[in-house]
């Protein structure tokens, strides 16, 4: 669905630039990397606060696409005010804006997501995934280079202005999209939609290995976004040139996800998952060891390939092992675990690299992601719990009848 897919990768190619766009307007104006992480970190925050509770309300309302709007109107605004304030005010201005913003963030990975389930058929749904992690990559290409290239060519505040843009482009979109019934049980309390959410993401172990891995993925790549503008500063070039890594990181990541789609749903999306990192995480490893930015590049771009099974394999892994009525649920507040850890990822960096230098920072950020891997698989395996898991065709979404726990007599 055409509409779908503008709308969301235009929500999300904003959202790309901003985590980059913050980190260069709060340096160029202020030269300050606690403020700059700070700033990052309160724009990604708050969602762990509220996307659990985003996801219940959208599993609820017929009006998803009014809230997904209503997101990027609010994101528009406040870049529009950080535009006007950052460096010429209060430290504390900066951070706030951005919570602001930060507030209905799960929307855009989570709230679109969420709606796969609802726009194609299970059958479909391997191919959905395959093109919608070819959206958050696609918005990750150009989102960090767009930022990079109009900060050097023109000035970090066109940057913002492109966001803004971007912002209302996606909005038209979203009014394209047909509206969805709601798919969650409306007879259920708030509260109780929004602890079945939480309940079902800890109990189920395949699940929560898939988001646990992600979770930590984020927040040690979170790191990288302070990191590599001053990383690449000390190779002597400007901070914006680090905006190519980032597209060099999602070309490789792409590529993978396009071509083994539909290979890789052979195999269970967790196990997926912590593969997929444990090699990002290894070749993440020699970037302290570029010499120059170009051999860097090529390492950006091999991160990039083996990082690129994650998203379809994340998408899979929720839609397998959640009935539908918790899509939104699940989707949201995963989303928010992922963001706030990028946050704190951020926010440590800040802190980190002027006490112990980038190459350190990045290799931290490597060994995390090792961690992240382990701790993956070990959820994965553990044996306390039954692994229940849809009967499904490959990467299909069933509804929620066909849940059962798989035999274990042989």
């Amino acid at each position: 669905m055409l509409s779908y897919y503008l709308a969301a990768t235009l929500a999300r190619f904003a959202d790309d630039m901003v985590a980059f766009t913050l980190v260069l307007l709060v340096l160029d104006r202020t030269n300050s990397p606690a403020l700059a992480g700070l700033t990052g970190a309160a724009y990604a925050l708050p969602a762990i606060v509220t996307g659990p509770l985003l996801g219940a309300w959208l599993d609820r309302t017929p009006h998803r696409r009014s809230a997904l709007a209503v997101n990027q109107a609010a994101l528009a605004a406040v870049m529009l005010a950080l535009l006007a304030l950052v460096g010429h005010s209060a430290s504390w201005v900066s951070p706030a804006l951005a919570a602001i913003a930060g507030t209905t963030l799960p929307m855009v990975s989570g709230g679109f997501t969420s709606m796969l389930p609802s726009l194609f058929r299970p059958d479909q749904l391997a191919r959905a995934n395959s093109f919608e992690a070819v959206s958050f990559s696609a918005a990750a290409i150009a989102g960090p280079a767009t930022a990079a290239t109009v900060a050097a060519v023109v000035a970090v505040e066109a940057a913002v202005v492109v966001i803004v843009a971007a912002a209302a482009l996606s909005i038209i979109a979203i009014t394209r999209l047909p509206a969805l019934p709601p798919v969650g049980a409306s007879g259920e309390q708030f509260l109780s939609s929004v602890v079945g959410g939480l309940r079902h993401l800890a109990r189920t172990p395949p699940l929560r290995a898939s988001t646990v891995t992600t979770t930590l993925l984020m927040g040690f790549t979170g790191m990288l976004l302070i990191a590599l503008p001053l990383h690449v500063a000390s190779l002597g070039l400007p901070k914006s040139a680090a905006g190519y890594l980032w597209t060099a990181v999602e070309l490789g990541s792409v590529t993978t996800a396009l071509l083994l789609g539909r290979v890789q749903a052979r195999w269970r999306p967790e196990y997926v998952v912590v593969v997929s990192v444990a090699a990002y995480g290894l070749v993440l490893g020699t970037w302290p060891y570029a010499a120059s930015f170009g051999v860097l590049l090529l390492l950006a771009v091999a991160a990039g390939l083996m990082e690129g099974p994650t998203l379809p394999a994340m998408f899979a892994a929720r839609q397998q092992y959640s009935p539908e009525p918790l899509q939104g649920r699940v989707s949201t507040t995963a989303a928010s675990l992922r963001v706030g850890a990028s946050a704190l990822g951020q926010a440590t960096a800040g802190l980190l690299i002027p006490l112990a230098g980038t190459p350190a920072t990045l290799a931290t950020t490597a060994a995390g992601l090792l961690t992240a891997a382990t701790a993956g698989l070990l959820i994965a395996r553990h044996p306390s719990t039954p692994r229940g898991r849809f009967s499904t065709d490959v990467g299909g979404s069933p509804p929620a009848h066909q849940w059962r726990t798989p035999n274990t007599g042989g």
